[in-house]
């Protein structure tokens, strides 16, 4: 139970984060192109690989702390930058057949999974 509150906070203030931070950049730069979405999730893949860094680099951060800031805070934030790092980790253990799977068809499918579920919606 204390690890799904910790991963809750984390996903909660991540998330608030998200909604910050995007509303911002949109009045910065509105335009066409989701800047917004871009810009949060490129910050939070470079938050995630500095948090599993530290994790990784001698007890820098106690399992308590990784799972509040990756799992709760970054996966709030933004779920792409636990994909980056799914990526990455698959890169490292030299899967690469799994790695382009995974790109690949996370990509394609989830683009044609919006699609299914907007003319799901439409047809019924």
């Amino acid at each position: 139970m204390k690890t799904a509150l910790i991963i809750a906070l984390g996903g909660a203030i991540g998330s608030i984060s998200r909604y910050g931070a995007q509303v911002f950049i949109y009045r910065i730069f509105p335009s066409v192109f989701p800047a917004g979405t871009f810009l949060v999730n490129l910050t939070g893949c470079l938050l995630i690989g500095i948090f599993y860094g530290l994790s990784e680099k001698g007890n820098l951060l106690t399992p308590e702390w990784r799972l509040f800031l990756t799992t709760g805070f970054c996966g709030g934030f933004t779920t792409f930058s636990t994909f980056a790092y799914e990526n990455v980790d698959l890169i490292r253990s030299s899967d690469f057949l799994y790695t382009g799977l995974y790109i690949s068809g996370s990509v394609v499918l989830g683009i044609a999974a919006v699609f299914l579920g907007i003319l799901l919606i439409r047809w019924f």
